[in-house]
């Protein structure tokens, strides 16, 4: 069962899920998650590729989901450090601080809560947010071209580059990608043919849209999005 709210505190979905026999995978999405399976904390990259979880079923998660770009100010590292890797928190922040925050957590009522607080404190910490981010993710997310985006964000193309590594933990092209094959697939999933989804998401033919499907989440759209086996 999966379940996801806003956070009320800070940039952030709030997520649960227990894992069952059959888990389902995790698409590239440009965010990073903080994530506590009822024994450690651990950190989610921003992907590149799908994800296969492989926990025991039964396994409790309850997780914040960052935005593109939000993850470093909360982790203290660049995001091209954490690109396609599962750390534990302890691998990033302090042997102590993460201690008691798993404390607390271990022995909260509400863990998302305790979570959050946690993550509010640490954007409290890192400053104000650049601008320049929430401006790319904007530009890309409408489909425009990489060299418009970094003009309006006050940027060149190289800098554009090295602020999307560092914020994003890839490029502007790939986050383009990934940002676009899930406006796809929400639009697929609202009912929307195949071919109708291509051309609304800004692909040039069904076609295009199966095989960037296919690169980033494993699968073709078709198999994607079929509802799980009974049973």
């Amino acid at each position: 069962m999966y379940e996801e709210r806003r956070s009320a505190r800070v940039p952030a979905v709030v997520w649960s899920r227990t894992a069952g026999v059959r888990q389902q995978r995790v698409l590239p999405d440009g965010c990073t998650d903080l994530i506590w399976d009822g024994a450690e904390l651990f950190v989610a990259g921003p992907d590149t590729r799908a994800h296969q979880p492989d926990a025991p079923p039964g396994t409790r998660y309850t997780a914040l989901r960052f935005p593109p770009g939000t993850g470093p100010a909360v982790f203290g590292v660049p995001a091209h450090e954490l690109r396609d890797r599962r750390l534990p928190l302890a691998a990033l922040r302090p042997d102590a601080e993460v201690r008691r925050l798993t404390e607390r957590v271990a022995g909260a009522a509400d863990p998302a809560e305790v979570l959050e607080r946690a993550a509010a404190e640490a954007l409290r910490g890192a400053g104000p947010a650049d601008p320049r981010r929430t401006a790319v993710v904007a530009g890309l997310r409408a489909g425009l071209p990489v060299a418009e985006v970094a003009e309006r964000a006050g940027l060149g193309v190289r800098g554009l580059h090295r602020l999307s590594l560092a914020a994003f933990g890839y490029g502007p092209k790939t986050l383009a990608r990934i940002l676009r094959m899930n406006r796809a697939l929400d639009l697929a999933r609202s009912g929307r043919p195949l071919a109708e989804t291509a051309a609304l998401a800004g692909y040039c033919d069904q076609a295009h849209l199966t095989r960037e499907v296919r690169a980033l989440a494993g699968l073709p759209p078709a198999l994607l999005l079929a509802p799980p086996p009974s049973g």
